[in-house]
């Protein structure tokens, strides 16, 4: 009989490569693939990019964002996905979007999480037999339309694919392997009361829950509420400066026997599971900073809390546009042996 230790490799890869409070659901929920953030730009602001949300990442980061956007974008995106654990691990991603005068603006993303080779081994025996590669993706299609002068909301619709392992681990009939397909909503709100103010709310991941091997071990998908601001601390013709800054809280319920709540009911209940105290520790802050000189060159910074894992990334970036083209550059560093740090990240955008 075949044996396989990729399952617990796989959910080591995750928790070391999340922020703590989406590490901490490993156990509660599955395709946390879907909780790595594309767009290189967010990932130099900290990871915070609810209100703004103003280029083809916004499928991901907030759907009411294409509502403002007009024209035709494309988005590509690769980074080696923890370095400092393995050498064979990436993540792509892959966005459109596509307006469309007087209806709103329609989007489409491809995200894909490569998990490297893993190898099958004997049972009782150290012996490589055979080897296969693990991954995840999502196929996603979203449109974003105005309801007002200052509100625009969206909605995000997704396929998910999750390929862990082509058979079960020990004695586990059945295989690693699922379909699955998850809904977002996303409003951005251009305050009238406040220049340059942006304020922005999703809720993403909606779905059934996520089975391998049979129901009965089924997960919960990460349903995540993300809400925050964007201010434009300097809007002239050769200097933009703007400060972002989200929130953002899992919403997983799940109880001692097992069990948990379906998303419509834990999008609730997972507010009143543990004291008020604990469940604010389990929001995470995100904030940067992004600096453009004559819409040509960018610079940004960023920064992240997560007071559970005392987990403090800082990341950086950069950004160089010329005519139709910008091509994107982000880093991250959490302190020496973090999974994290070294992650650098690399994307082209291209507009029509």
């Amino acid at each position: 009989m075949k044996k396989i230790a990729v399952l617990a490799a796989i959910s080591l890869i995750f928790l070391a490569g999340l922020p703590t409070q989406k590490a901490h659901a490993q156990s509660e929920a599955g395709v946390l693939f879907l909780q790595i953030s594309p767009g290189v730009r967010a990932d130099g602001m900290g990871e915070a990019f609810v209100a703004l949300a103003n280029d083809a990442s916004a499928v991901y980061w907030n759907t009411g964002g294409l509502g403002f956007l007009n024209g035709h974008e494309l988005l590509i995106m690769h980074s080696n996905w923890l370095p400092q654990l393995a050498s064979d691990l990436f993540y792509d991603y892959v966005s459109y979007i596509h307006h469309i005068n007087g209806l709103g603006t329609f989007g489409a993303s491809v995200t894909y999480l490569n998990l490297g080779q893993q190898n099958v081994t004997l049972e009782n025996g150290p012996e490589v037999v055979d080897h296969f590669t693990s991954y995840d993706f999502a196929v996603s299609g979203a449109f974003g339309t105005l309801i007002g002068e200052h509100t625009g909301v969206g909605l995000n619709m997704k396929v998910i694919r999750s390929n862990l392992a082509p058979f079960g681990a020990g004695k586990e009939k059945g295989a690693g392997q699922t379909w699955s397909f998850g809904v977002d909503l996303g409003v951005l709100y251009q305050a009238p009361f406040l220049k340059n103010l942006n304020l922005g709310m999703n809720l993403t991941n909606m779905g059934p829950k996520i089975s391998y091997i049979d129901v009965d071990q089924a997960d919960p998908q990460p349903t995540t509420l993300k809400a925050g601001l964007a201010y434009h601390i300097i809007n002239s013709k050769y200097n933009k400066l703007t400060y972002v800054l989200d929130f953002d809280k899992l919403l997983v319920r799940r109880y001692k026997n097992g069990t948990s709540d379906p998303f419509y009911k834990a999008i609730f209940t997972s507010w009143t599971d543990q004291p008020v105290k604990q469940e604010m520790k389990e929001i995470i802050t995100h904030t940067g900073l992004e600096y453009w000189y004559s819409n040509l060159i960018a610079l940004r910074v960023g920064y992240w809390y997560d007071e559970l894992g005392s987990v403090k990334p800082y990341t950086f970036g950069a950004g160089l546009k010329y005519s139709l083209y910008r091509f994107d550059f982000g880093y991250i560093t959490a302190g020496e042996g973090h999974p994290l740090t070294d992650t650098m990240r690399f994307s082209l955008t291209i507009g029509f």
